[in-house]
């Protein structure tokens, strides 16, 4: 089954550990849960573990779970090009193990999912300037896939000045900005109503929801505070 031009978004961070990974994966759900043969895809992740004999990622496997698309075996490495063991900046940890992050690769991959998937969230990796090589950063590889970007702020102290600068840096590569989630991975913050009004008046972009700080994280429960009817529009021209 192959579909045109599927629904596909990037999803950015105003930092690490703020949160892409639940909201690509609530993302997903909202997706599936529309009827939409659905793929996340994680172009590069740093950090892995031994799952029966294979390295694995637990931001990789949270994206496969939340999607229900399941490719044939010698396609799964498209989900994942680039798999480091180190938990580091990804230029440092594919030093490490002697590689080099190729945005072609990236793009190439991205494309071949395109045949499978009605929709695409592709979450990146750190937050958005984090280097992939010498010479390019996770902002290059935003730019090259051009896909609307969700950006994920994570409500802590500082995030007010991080998010406007993140949201600069995006249009300055000629994205969109299609919408932000609130996300308070590290707790709830104090003044928290106050940050949310302050961001919503700056970023000309719609909330789509603030996600609290959940006993139990998953793709689901993240999903129930999150209005996504202004992403889950149908492409156009589907071939089923």
């Amino acid at each position: 089954m192959e579909y045109k031009k599927p629904l596909a978004f990037f999803v950015a961070g105003t930092d690490t550990e703020i949160g892409k990974t639940l909201v690509s994966s609530a993302l997903l759900y909202g997706m599936v849960q529309q009827g939409l043969q659905s793929i996340g895809m994680k172009p590069v992740a740093a950090g892995a573990f031994l799952q029966d004999g294979v390295w694995c990622n637990e931001d990789v496997l949270a994206l496969k779970d939340a999607g229900n698309v399941i490719l044939p075996a010698e396609l799964s490495k498209l989900v994942n090009p680039y798999l480091f063991k180190l938990a580091a900046a990804p230029h440092i940890a594919a030093q490490q193990e002697m590689q080099q992050i190729n945005l072609s690769v990236i793009l190439d991959c991205y494309q071949q999912l395109t045949t499978y998937a009605q929709a695409l969230i592709v979450e990146g990796v750190g937050g958005f300037r984090v280097p992939l090589n010498a010479q390019e950063d996770s902002a290059d590889m935003a730019q090259q896939l051009n896909l609307p970007v969700v950006l994920v702020v994570g409500m802590r102290l500082g995030c007010i000045s991080q998010a406007l600068l993140t949201v600069e840096a995006i249009t300055a590569r000629g994205l969109t900005v299609a919408a932000w989630v609130a996300n308070c991975a590290q707790g709830e913050m104090a003044h928290l109503q106050d940050n949310l009004i302050a961001l919503q008046e700056r970023i000309n972009a719609p909330l789509l929801g603030c996600i609290p700080c959940l006993d139990k994280p998953t793709a689901q429960a993240a999903a129930a505070h999150l209005d996504l009817t202004k992403l889950l529009k149908l492409p156009e021209q589907l071939i089923t």
